[in-house]
């Protein structure tokens, strides 16, 4: 993070809208911004949007029309050799996982840190001790096809917030686990937050919600946000610093 961008919203939208080749409209006029260090629950029904937001949101995806600054910079003309940097700083889970198939799941999460260029010998404990915050100790040089989809979504989980990224992305995060796991993995998510990461956890599980007492609402309907929490329309309150 640079002098210029340290203080900047995470991420902001300026009448944004998204279609895919020749249809209709995915997303419509989306305005709004993400501040440092909050934590947004995405919620809407199947086919609202939300996987195109996310996808708009950890750059995968430019879109139609419209502004999206991300860390104080124009995301839509960011030039390609800045885009890897970028992305380092977003932790992404992804609905389908995407994990390394060759790779054993201690490689899968090592894989942000060595991209960063952490030696071997300082990356061994963090990754450990991730592989164990999810239960999967005992797995621990275990493949992706011979996880369970819990397995591989802990796993992907764990790889997604390793580097402690400035701002975490989650798709549907809790929709392969059980009850119990779903709440430790928010719970996860949330220490990540007070350490200062900005979250958008998108869910269609209305129960989550009330999981995380600070959360704010942003809801998807036919490609409109509504905005049930004012997170949309005023900065979060924050907590004083030293």
């Amino acid at each position: 993070m640079t002098i210029d961008d340290a203080d900047a919203d995470v991420v902001q939208f300026d009448n944004v809208g998204l279609r895919y080749e020749t249809g209709r409209e995915i997303l419509t006029d989306l305005s709004f911004t993400l501040y440092p260090g909050s934590f947004y629950f995405l919620t809407g029904a199947s086919g609202a949007g939300k996987t195109s937001l996310l996808r708009l949101l950890y750059l995968a995806q430019r879109p139609s029309r419209g502004m999206i600054k991300m860390f104080g910079t124009d995301a839509i003309t960011l030039p390609r050799e800045r885009l890897p940097g970028f992305r380092r700083r977003l932790g992404v889970v992804f609905q389908d996982f995407r994990l390394v198939p060759h790779l054993s799941a201690f490689d899968n999460v090592a894989l942000p840190l060595r991209v960063a260029g952490i030696a071997e010998r300082d990356l061994l404990k963090p990754v450990r001790d991730m592989l164990e915050w999810v239960g999967l100790a005992d797995r621990i040089g275990a493949r992706p096809a011979t996880l369970s989809g819990g397995e591989q979504q802990r796993v992907a989980i764990a790889r997604a917030v390793i580097g402690r990224p400035q701002m975490l992305v989650a798709d549907e995060p809790t929709g392969n686990v059980d009850p119990e796991m779903a709440v430790k993995l928010l719970r996860l998510f949330e220490a990540l937050n007070r350490l200062g990461t900005t979250v958008v956890v998108a869910t269609h599980d209305v129960h989550l919600l009330k999981k995380v007492p600070d959360s704010l609402i942003m809801r998807l309907d036919r490609g409109r946000l509504s905005d049930p929490t004012g997170a949309l329309r005023y900065p979060p309150r924050r907590a004083a610093t030293t």
